[in-house]
């Protein structure tokens, strides 16, 4: 179907002539002078206002704010970033990145740090709609190729939100010619385990239902894997589940936020990101299946594998595994010296947690060693 008359107001990032206002707002914000001690430490808050007052569009923003926060992040945060199989990308076509999530922030920033140095163009990100909790928060994302993903509501809300953001993502990958990152489900990863919802597969085809395979053919799917030595939100995670083993885990106000800055200031340790290949239409035609539930399940059980398989394991991922599962069968993947590092590191977390500590202990492992 056409999208060129869909009206995507409510979705879109900023274009460029709404990014100076932004940049205003953004200077005047009296969290102003937290943010630019973070991204900034050499500069006054001064300095950093009159540098704001320079930026006239997104890459400008980009390229300017976004790429001074990711060099902090990785200089103060991360012990070594590397990354894979960029060279297969073209430069000049644009895809969906189909991601494991492990951080609300990380995940999307660090790969377009990644795409920077390969000299790739940024993509748009989703931003889910329950993020969007100040105009700060609204002005960085959007200025950021943000775009808006909305959370909740009935089940006839859902199926209108699913198609309207299935137009908007078709849209901007097939006309404004810009790829697109969306995470592999509704949520990080907490316990370990990436897992891609058929649900994101379906709500791929919902703009062009006509040919289910020419849908997913057009966008240009690739899976994207990212791995972290050190889990941001370990123990935030651990105790989500720990919390939601009886009972729907409901989230306290501001738990989002808190979530973003321990997974910003968090030590990350060594962090990796994969690019997989490409679920071109001969791939997607092998996982035709006789009715459409099925083949989404195929496609996200192909996108599940390619993720899974270039998932980069680190030493804590085999520590974890030997040390829950009473052995040392993953013994030559690490040191002595790791595993006593590991095991301080978990005594550390857990020593302000009562009388819950093996169990949230238990699920600590179970986020690193998940995968294997």
């Amino acid at each position: 179907m056409s999208n060129s008359n869909i009206d995507f107001e409510d979705l879109r990032p900023y274009r460029d002539e709404e990014i100076p206002a932004a940049m205003q707002r953004i200077a005047a914000n009296n969290l102003l002078p937290q943010l630019a001690g973070f991204v900034y430490p050499g500069s006054s808050v001064e300095d950093v206002r009159r540098l704001l007052g320079t930026i006239t569009n997104v890459y400008d923003f980009q390229h300017t704010v976004m790429k001074a926060f990711n060099e902090q992040i990785i200089s103060r945060t991360i012990d070594k970033f590397t990354f894979s199989g960029f060279e297969k990308l073209d430069p000049e076509r644009s895809y969906v990145f189909i991601s494991n999530h492990r951080d609300i922030v990380l995940d999307s920033a660090l790969f377009q740090y990644a795409l920077y140095l390969e000299n790739i163009p940024s993509t748009e990100i989703t931003f889910g709609s329950n993020l969007m909790a100040s105009q700060l928060l609204i002005d960085i994302g959007r200025s950021n190729k943000m775009f808006k993903v909305v959370r909740g509501g009935s089940l006839m809300e859902l199926y209108k939100n699913s198609l309207h953001l299935s137009d908007y993502i078709r849209y901007t990958v097939t006309q404004k010619k810009n790829s697109v990152w969306i995470a592999q489900r509704n949520g990080r990863t907490k316990n370990g385990i990436d897992k891609t919802d058929p649900g994101v597969i379906n709500m791929f085809s919902l703009s062009y239902r006509k040919d289910l395979i020419r849908s997913l053919a057009d966008i240009h799917i690739i899976p994207m894997t990212i791995s972290y030595q050190w889990e941001p939100c370990d123990l935030l995670k651990a105790k989500e589940l720990y919390c939601s083993k009886d009972k729907p885990y409901v989230k306290s106000p501001g738990e989002d936020l808190n979530s973003i800055v321990t997974g910003l200031t968090q030590q990350k340790g060594d962090v990796h990101i994969s690019i997989g290949n490409e679920l071109t239409e001969d791939i997607l035609q092998h996982l035709e299946a006789p009715n459409k539930n099925d083949f989404f399940k195929n496609v996200a059980s192909e996108i599940d594998k390619q993720i899974n398989s270039n998932y980069h394991y680190m030493d804590n991922n085999y520590i974890a595994s030997d040390i829950s599962h009473g052995n040392n069968h993953y013994e030559t993947h690490y040191t002595l010296e790791s595993h006593d590092r590991f095991i301080a590191y978990l005594d550390q977390k857990l020593s302000s947690i009562g009388s819950e500590k093996e169990e949230i202990r238990k699920l600590l492992l179970l986020i690193y060693a998940g995968l294997l």
